[in-house]
């Protein structure tokens, strides 16, 4: 046996080898835990070339986008790659070129939303994942702070928008599992700044519920995003004046219902739409 096929478990190329963990991971997320520091390892063994990291960030990103609740699975991955992937080529580094990724399909996105149903559903699976991404990709900030990358926040504003444009259900349900799973964190982000672009999405949704066409469950949906909001998107306020939102006190500041998994490994939701 060769030292290349020892160190690399039989594997004769980094896609199969990236493939298999992928859907190993879909099938028993539970193993993200304890296997991904071996897998960042081999794969810092191993990529070596621009096209190699291009070939990864594929891999991943359809997987994310095209494997049914991997979309929270993907950005967990993508995130602890960005932070332990040493390889930085000529393109850029690994965060770099998913981005770049994510940006050619962002592009596309007012086609996307009035394309038909396969061009839809894939674009929904886009915007899903773009929403894990801005929850869990942590941006380390020159004083050593962790923050999230701003231009994912801007980029869900304008897919939100491009949702309400064009309000066929598919769109608008798409929209609403968005601001279900990101809801809280965007209007933090944004009220932070002073802007009041959450109030600009509420009266949207208002808008369509009086005037588009969409079905009665839809519209049902939409305004129960609406009350969402309203409760302050489900949580429970401390009414002691000096607790900001935190990791350890506001359980929806990382995300707001993300996919949960059972000791098996059975996908559930905290409230599906």
């Amino acid at each position: 046996d060769s030292p290349f096929e020892d160190e690399y478990d039989g594997y004769l190329t980094l896609v199969e080898y990236v493939q298999d963990f992928l859907n190993h991971l879909a099938e028993q997320p539970g193993c993200f835990e304890t296997e991904i520091e071996h897998f960042a390892e081999t794969v810092n063994g191993w990529v070596a070339a621009d096209e190699t990291l291009q070939e990864l960030v594929e891999l991943v990103y359809q997987q994310a986008t095209s494997v049914p609740n991997f979309s929270y699975m993907g950005a967990r991955l993508c995130n602890y790659l960005s932070h332990h992937l040493t390889l930085s080529t000529q393109s850029g580094s690994f965060r770099q070129l998913l981005l770049q990724r994510c940006q050619t399909e962002y592009e596309n996105r007012d086609e996307a939303a009035r394309g038909d149903e396969t061009a839809q559903k894939q674009f929904h699976a886009f915007v899903l994942f773009l929403a894990e991404l801005y929850l869990n990709l942590e941006i380390k900030g020159t004083k050593g702070q962790v923050t999230r990358a701003e231009i994912l926040q801007e980029g869900l504003r304008e897919l939100l928008n491009v949702l309400f444009s064009n309000p066929v259900d598919n769109n608008l349900m798409c929209a609403v599992k968005l601001l279900k799973l990101t809801g809280s964190v965007l209007e933090d982000a944004w009220k932070e700044k002073g802007k009041n672009d959450m109030e600009e999405m509420i009266q949207r949704i208002e808008n369509v519920v009086l005037d588009a066409n969409c079905s009665r469950d839809v519209k049902h949906m939409l305004l129960k995003v609406v009350e969402l909001r309203a409760s302050n998107w489900g949580r429970v306020h401390d009414t002691s004046p000096h607790t900001k939102a935190t990791p350890e006190n506001d359980p929806n500041y990382f995300m707001n219902e993300p996919t949960f998994y059972t000791s098996d490994g059975v996908p559930f939701t905290a409230a599906d739409p």
